[in-house]
């Protein structure tokens, strides 16, 4: 001890060269490390280097899917619909036919508007129009050269507007420019759109009491169903559609839940077009929601990087053009979704491919008319063209 201070207490060769003056920072560094490590034992290192980072990628490819099945854990089932029964046969008068829902039979039809957003939906335009074509009074249509998610898009109505020379004379037709603001929730842009086709409406001279159809294009109510609500007295104000829901063509049926569309008595400053929920009460099979149903593989690829629910394209690949003919003829989901559902066994039971459906009964007569210009709607057709 005389000549200097003693310790007794061990160390560590490697983190007192830490501290040692000559140790380079590189070296520092790394002994650090070493030092820090030390004590972990091979479970340790496998928990930090193996099952942390696949947790990670694992979430970063199927976080959705985890974030779908748990739904029904924070979110409650909405409330549940009154759902009328609906009644009909072509031999039966419509006097019988509006008795048996409860309602009156009218004098005289009240007028119906058939008003819709249009994107690119030229065929289910066109099998729309002429399903519903006898019992219309004006069809309003509005286009943009933008899509809900800020692309910009040709008028493609108008410059196909020839197809529709047989509803010309009852046609208001409008067009409103793009806003074009990049990073804006998709919403934005499709509720501005649709406060824009309530002044449409209006120009094409709707009144009190007239009925109006609020559905996307894909969303056609059936002819007997408009109809029925055209003639009878006491329907309540606003009523929405149960509609058959199908996939890519008739030939997936994916359920009967689809309620989206709905028809309103029309009071001026009241009635709003929207999209949403709107009333608690429903009116049985009332007609066909036939989503992404297209005749070319391009159009498919531009909904998906169109529609407000653009965020679902989580990976480019999604926009393959093999894979996307491969998915129709699965009948599986173009975004690699699980099903939008609130309860395990509703997701349970929908979990998978759609099967198969070789009915085309009871579907628009103009579609069956022309079977063979709509084939790719039929069962049976799943190739699609590439256009």
């Amino acid at each position: 001890m005389s000549d200097g201070y003693y310790n007794s207490k061990k160390t560590d060769d490697i983190c007192e060269e830490v501290c040692g003056q000559q140790a380079s920072r590189a070296a520092s560094t790394m002994s650090r490390l070493r030092c820090m490590l030390r004590g972990f034992d091979i479970r340790t290192y496998i928990f930090v280097f193996v099952a942390i980072p696949l947790f990670v990628f694992g979430m970063y490819l199927h976080g959705q899917k985890i974030s779908y099945f748990l739904r029904p854990l924070w979110e409650s089932p909405p409330k549940p619909f009154h759902e009328i029964p609906h009644y009909y046969h072509e031999n039966v008068t419509m006097e019988t036919l509006c008795n048996l829902h409860g309602w009156k039979v009218r004098e005289s039809p009240r007028r119906v508007f058939d008003a819709v957003l249009f994107s690119n939906e030229i065929d289910i335009l066109t099998v729309r129009w002429n399903e519903l074509y006898p019992y219309i009074t004006q069809f309003v249509l509005l286009e943009s050269n933008s899509t809900f998610s800020g692309l910009p898009k040709p008028l493609l109505f108008a410059s196909n507007r020839q197809q529709f020379k047989f509803i010309e004379p009852r046609l208001t037709y409008g067009m409103i420019g793009g806003r074009f603001r990049k990073g804006e929730n998709p919403f934005v842009e499709e509720a501005y759109q649709r406060v824009a086709l309530d002044q449409l409406l209006r120009i094409a001279g709707i009144e009190d009491d007239d009925l109006l159809i609020m559905s996307d294009v894909d969303e056609i109510p059936s002819a007997h169903t408009i109809n029925l609500l055209r003639w009878c007295d006491d329907i309540p104000p606003v009523i929405h559609l149960q509609l058959r829901n199908y996939l890519y063509s008739f030939e997936y049926h994916v359920d009967n839940k689809s309620w989206r569309a709905s028809v309103h008595r029309y009071k001026a400053g009241k009635t709003r077009y929207a999209h949403y929920r709107q009333a608690d009460v429903i009116l049985s099979d009332a007609g066909w929601h036939c989503s992404f149903c297209f005749r070319h593989i391009s159009e498919f690829i531009f909904k998906m990087k169109a529609y407000s629910h653009t965020d679902r394209v989580r990976f480019s690949h999604y926009l393959n053009p093999k894979r996307i003919q491969d998915v129709i003829c699965k009948g599986a989901d173009l975004f690699d979704m699980l099903p939008e559902e609130y309860t395990f066994k509703d997701i349970i039971g929908k979990m998978g491919p759609i099967p198969r459906s070789y009915s085309a009964v009871y579907l628009p007569a103009y579609l069956l008319n022309n079977a063979e210009k709509y084939r790719y709607l039929l069962p049976g057709n799943c190739k699609r063209e590439s256009g």
